[in-house]
């Protein structure tokens, strides 16, 4: 009996001519471009400068790429340092294998970097970047699909997604995790965008909902997969990192909105001087006040020094005026 399920593409990779086009770096690419788009309008919406998501993100996602790398070969060292492998395929990142921890944590030291170098706080930075980057995820793991991996248990259901015979895989039908993560960080996202509207989520904490919010959803679906994995205690490497991260996003949020309440109200002070929402240029209230001490320091111009009554010696001075009244 012939059941429904999601087709995977027969190949991950077209050749234009000698240039290989590969669905799992479209993937990725798209879903950078989903980020900055996205962060760059929140980033404005909160008083920030148009572009500046950018110039950080050419920071945060070369780090991110290679601290995503190098968590997968650290983890699953064995698949290119174990007996009969090449630890040149360490290297062929379209192959697959991002992990999501490594390119956060090393993402945010290029974020880190960029930030300092325009003066802005990162926490503000990333939490206008929330949730694109779980729309990000939700793109990046469609390249799973093309590639034929981070498939879960053996299922019959309609939405079970069919793999070909492969290394170290067997044909089948199987849970699609990656749609289910795709399906989660979406959700993820929105979720993100709520709480920030209604809570005014500031220093960090937009960001660490996301965290929270997606390890649970992480903890599931690394639940259901079956790839080759390290496991601690009986448990999935990845889902002790999941339950670690959780907790101390958790930790993150209440701390935060008991030290630094509210929202920062500047993010990026070059835009105070740059225009305000009509485009117009706008003067700090300092900067005012400041004009104005000078311009009453200013020595007096020779118009008004014309226009002023001279004294002479024959004159009387005006203080003398009410001496004359007593007589």
């Amino acid at each position: 009996m012939d059941i429904a399920y999601i087709p995977s593409p027969s190949t991950g990779v077209i050749h234009l001519g000698p240039i290989p086009l590969r669905g799992y770096a479209f993937c990725i690419i798209i879903g950078v471009f989903v980020a900055v788009w996205l962060g760059n309008r929140r980033w404005i919406a909160r008083g920030g400068k148009p572009g500046t998501v950018a110039d950080i993100a050419v920071w945060a996602v070369p780090f991110g790429l290679v601290g995503g790398r190098l968590y997968h070969v650290i983890t699953d060292y064995q698949l290119y340092f174990g007996e009969g492998r090449n630890w040149v395929d360490a290297f062929k990142i379209w192959e697959g294998g991002l992990g999501i921890w490594g390119a956060i944590a090393l993402g945010a030291v290029g974020a880190w970097i960029g930030c300092r170098l325009r003066g802005i706080p990162l926490p503000a930075w990333a939490d206008a970047l929330a949730p694109g980057i779980a729309l990000a995820q939700a793109c990046g793991r469609w390249g799973n699909w093309f590639n034929q991996e981070l498939y879960g248990r053996a299922t019959d259901l309609p939405w079970a997604v069919e793999i070909t015979a492969g290394p170290n895989r067997d044909a089948g039908t199987y849970h699609p995790t990656f749609l289910y993560e795709s399906l989660w960080c979406v959700g993820v996202a929105f979720l993100v965008i709520w709480a920030d509207r209604r809570f005014k989520l500031g220093h960090g904490r937009a960001f660490a909902l996301y965290v929270a919010a997606y390890c649970l959803g992480r903890v599931w679906t690394e639940y259901l997969r079956v790839d080759e994995a390290h496991h601690i205690l009986g448990m999935r490497l990845n889902v002790w990192t999941a339950i670690v991260s959780f907790i101390l996003a958790v930790v993150y949020l209440v701390l935060s909105a008991k030290l630094r309440p509210g929202r920062e109200e500047v993010v990026e002070p070059d835009a105070v001087a740059s225009g305000g929402k009509d485009g117009h240029e706008t003067v700090p209230a300092e900067a005012d006040a400041t004009a104005e001490a000078a311009d009453a320091t200013k020595p007096e111009t020779a118009e008004a020094k014309a226009k002023a009554p001279v004294l002479t010696k024959d004159a009387p001075a005006e203080a003398d005026a009410p001496e004359a009244g007593k007589r």
